[in-house]
């Protein structure tokens, strides 16, 4: 049985709480638990937070004059018409109604929640945990920058950008092509101790901008942007230590 990293465990922690894992990943999970105290850690913490909001978030009812002005906005009820007979053989067969309340209560989750920012960076890490997950890490497996970079010509519509970082500290792995944002994009692979990075290069309009950190479902994520270039940076490691890959790329480029 292959030794468990660090990346992987954290990417089946979820579903190891929810005991969706067949028998040999959790044998696996449990094993790297035993002997890992930062995953053990991170683990206890997902699991306390887990009986917290079960337990402890508070409940509060909505005032009557917010239902009130929900029914307010929804369309008044025209005259009924005669109703079908497979209408009234179907009514038998369905689920109950919502009530009012229910409804409108949707009707105003839908119209006014927000969109979510950081779709994006929910794709990267999404996209980053499956491809632990299935074991397709890399199309091209190499540590060559020459062996790679060439690996992408005629596969994407723009040239990413290929560096190797043995003596840094974080050695390349290879590269894949990945799909996020409704675009073909570079993921590239690299190692620093135990832990994965992926980083996903793709083409961008928009201005240089220095390094920004985002945690996303307990992954540590650093977006740049650089001559046209848009860069997630995404692992288990500690935010400090992938900011660091970023400057390296980030003064390499220079």
């Amino acid at each position: 049985m292959n030794e468990m990293t660090c990346t992987e465990c954290t990417g089946w922690l979820n579903a190891y709480l929810d005991n969706e894992l067949d028998t040999e990943a959790s044998v696996r999970v449990r094993a790297h638990l035993e002997g890992c105290a930062e995953c053990k850690a991170r683990y206890q913490e997902l699991a306390s937070l887990r009986q917290g909001l079960r337990t402890g978030l508070p409940y509060h009812e909505a005032p009557e004059g917010l239902r009130q002005n929900l029914l307010s906005r929804l369309p008044s009820s025209s005259p009924a018409a005669p109703t079908p007979r497979i209408s009234r053989e179907w009514r038998r067969w369905r689920m109950p109604a919502f009530s009012t309340a229910a409804l409108a209560a949707a009707v105003l989750l839908y119209v006014f929640m927000p969109v979510r920012e950081d779709r994006l960076e929910d794709e990267v890490v999404s996209s980053h945990v499956r491809s632990l997950m299935v074991g397709h890490l890399m199309d091209v497996a190499s540590s060559d920058q020459h062996t790679v970079k060439p690996w992408f010509a005629g596969k994407l519509d723009f040239s990413p950008p290929v560096y190797d970082f043995t003596l840094q500290g974080y050695p390349l792995l290879g590269g894949r092509l990945d799909y996020i944002g409704h675009q073909t994009v570079a993921a590239l692979s690299y190692r620093h101790a135990k832990h994965i990075i992926n980083v996903f290069v793709m083409p961008t309009n928009e201005s240089d901008a220095a390094p920004k950190h985002f945690s996303v479902r307990g992954f540590n994520l650093i977006a740049w942007r650089q001559n046209h270039l848009s860069f997630e940076a995404v692992s288990d490691l500690n935010a400090e230590e992938l900011q660091a890959l970023a400057v390296l790329f980030i003064n390499q480029a220079h």
